[in-house]
């Protein structure tokens, strides 16, 4: 089984060169069969975490305690690279920011991502100073507990904000610049955008979400100079559908029809079956 320091190396060399994905699993379950498919790497959603934990998507609901559990029970599930989606950092502080980060550290991360969203629906966004020092309290973080965690930043301006691409831009050049190894825009969805983004920041690499059924592959996102892709909620938000829909089927017609998409229970569970012999063989 390869240490937490092999998974850190692996990840670092993913970043080096090339295009990967990063798919996102919300449960020790689906980062298994993720592992299991050959991705080389998985990051976790705090928003998939929290729909299953029954809270919003806001890391004042989830507490940091209990986001840090999650998190390291999908290190603990996985052979491969863990990334972790850490919200803001669960504080506003520069100094706690840095604290957090080492007890996300701590888990056994391959990667972990600071945004710049505050919480506060009434000013969404720290200033981009704040936010910079938020990135820069990371960084000093990571490198104390030896520097081999990949820090990204993430500007949510494009996703969660006015959406202009300049200040975009303008933050995820702070962020490089304050010490993020990758650098994430949640939001992008034109080439044009994409490829400015890629730009701005060479030779660092870039995330991009890919969140929609937008078209798009992983080719034409490794053309525009991508080297990370991420889905964020999206597969726990097509588990929740295929659970939505049959749910209410149920409650307002009385039929089961939905349950003609329900993967067979004898291949779920020779997977699981076979996977448990294989990690305790």
């Amino acid at each position: 089984m390869p240490t937490i320091a092999d998974r850190r190396r692996a990840f670092r060399e993913l970043h080096r060169e090339g295009c990967f994905v990063l798919p996102n699993p919300w449960s020790v379950g689906t980062a298994r069969y993720l592992q299991h498919l050959g991705f080389r790497a998985i990051a976790t959603t705090s928003s998939g975490a929290a729909f299953s934990m029954g809270f919003p998507d806001n890391d004042r609901a989830v507490s940091l305690d209990a986001m840090l559990a999650h998190i390291r029970s999908l290190v603990e599930a996985s052979d491969i690279p863990v990334n972790a989606d850490f919200a803001s950092g669960y504080a506003h502080e520069p100094e706690q920011v840095a604290a957090n980060v080492r007890r996300c550290v701590e888990t056994g991360v391959a990667g972990l991502s600071v945004e710049d969203l505050t919480g506060d629906p009434a000013r969404p966004f720290y200033p981009l100073e704040v936010a910079t020092r938020h990135v820069a309290a990371a960084r000093s973080a990571i490198d104390a507990a030896g520097g081999d965690v990949i820090l990204t930043g993430r500007a949510e301006w494009k996703l969660a904000g006015p959406g202009d691409l300049d200040e975009v831009l303008r933050r995820l050049r702070a962020y490089a610049d304050a010490g993020a190894d990758c650098l994430y825009a949640p939001g992008l969805r034109s080439r044009e955008e994409i490829a400015a983004a890629v730009a701005a920041v060479a030779p660092k690499p870039v995330n991009v979400l890919v969140s929609t059924a937008s078209g798009i592959t992983v080719g034409d996102l490794a053309a525009l100079g991508v080297r990370r892709i991420s889905v964020g909620s999206s597969l726990a938000r097509v588990a929740w559908g295929a659970f939505i829909r049959a749910a209410r089927t149920i409650a307002s017609e009385g039929r089961f029809d939905a349950f003609a998409d329900a993967v067979p229970f004898p291949e779920l569970n020779a997977f699981f079956r076979d996977d448990l012999a294989q990690r305790t063989s």
